[in-house]
C-alpha cells in the first residue's frame, strides 16, 4: 500500500518556506524533546537546526532544479557536511512550544558556506548558531559551484 502523494504544497508545508532570503520552519516541542525538568534538551536544538538546514536546501532545490543540476554536473555526488558550529543557548523552550527555526546564508568562502540560524518562540530568540558547512564531492572539499551560490542568494563574487 502506498502513502499519500506528496505535492509541492504538501512539501512546502512540511519543509517550511523561504521569505526575504530566510528559511522558516515550524517545529512543535514534544515530550520526547524535553529532559526531566520539562525543557528542551540542549542536543535537540541541533536536530531542529539540522532539519532547518536540510529543508532550506531541499526548497532551494525544488525552486532551482536547473541550478542544482548544473552543480551536480560540476561536482557529482556533492554533499554538505558540518565543519564547525558555534551555538548560544539564550532561553529555554518547553513542551508544546511552537518554534520557528530560521536559516540564512551569512558568508560563502571557497568550499564552505556559513549559515546563521536562530530558534525562536514568536519574536523571542532562544538559540543562535553559526554553522560552517563544507561542500564535498568525491570524498574531499571542493569549491561551491557558482550555481549553488546563486541559489543561496549568497554569491559574493557579484556586487
Amino acid at each position: 500500500m502506498s502513502g499519500p502523494i506528496e505535492t509541492p504544497a504538501h512539501r512546502a508545508a512540511l519543509d517550511g518556506d523561504i521569505r526575504d532570503g530566510r528559511h522558516h520552519m515550524r517545529v512543535r516541542v514534544y515530550y520526547e524533546d524535553t529532559d526531566f525538568t520539562g525543557i528542551v534538551y540542549h542536543a535537540n536544538y541541533l536536530r531542529f537546526m539540522e532539519r532547518g538546514r536540510t529543508n532550506y536546501l531541499r526548497l532551494l532545490g525544488a525552486d532551482q532544479r536547473a541550478l542544482f543540476a548544473e552543480a551536480e554536473s560540476e561536482a557529482p555526488g556533492f554533499a554538505f557536511v558540518v565543519r564547525s558550529m558555534q551555538i548560544e543557548y539564550l532561553k529555554p523552550a518547553r513542551m508544546d512550544d511552537l518554534l520557528d527555526v530560521v536559516t540564512m546564508p551569512a558568508e560563502v568562502k571557497g568550499a564552505s558556506i556559513t549559515l546563521f540560524q536562530q530558534v525562536k518562540r514568536c519574536d523571542e530568540v532562544l538559540v543562535e548558531a553559526r554553522v560552517k558547512v563544507a561542500f564535498v564531492s568525491g570524498g574531499r572539499a571542493r569549491p561551491i559551484p557558482r550555481a549553488l551560490r546563486i541559489a543561496m542568494k549568497a554569491d559574493q563574487d557579484t556586487a
